[in-house]
């Protein structure tokens, strides 16, 4: 078994329980260059809130911090705070965070406490 496969394992794992929840999910997703983040129905049909590095708002706030790079923890933050602030538009507070089988650490974790602080319960 490779790295990705591992990942997938657990994220398929975590899904499993999520669902079980019947809670809105909020998915995480990286790359060494962006992070993604969205907010699903419990069926996962529909996006009720997404923000990423490459929003447009979000690359704007990015430019404005002390680092300019998308690919660390103060980006990732940014795009916790959005997140939150376009599910709280979309009347959502309550999510299951979904980290995709990434570990919670560094990016995952700084954006989870950016939508915490934002608003968001998990």
């Amino acid at each position: 078994m490779n790295k990705k496969q591992a990942r997938l394992r657990r994220a398929r794992k975590t899904r499993a329980l999520i669902r079980e929840q019947g809670a809105n999910r909020l998915v995480v997703f990286k790359t060494p260059r962006h992070i993604y983040a969205q907010v699903l129905t419990p069926q996962g049909d529909k996006v009720l809130a997404s923000a990423s590095t490459l929003d447009a708002k979000v690359k704007t706030d990015i430019s404005k911090g002390e680092s300019k790079y998308t690919g660390n923890s103060e980006a990732a933050t940014i795009v916790g705070r959005h997140v939150a602030e376009a599910a709280k538009a979309a009347g959502v507070t309550n999510v299951a965070f979904d980290r995709s089988g990434f570990k919670y650490h560094g990016r995952i974790k700084a954006l989870a406490d950016a939508a915490r602080e934002a608003g968001l319960q998990f």
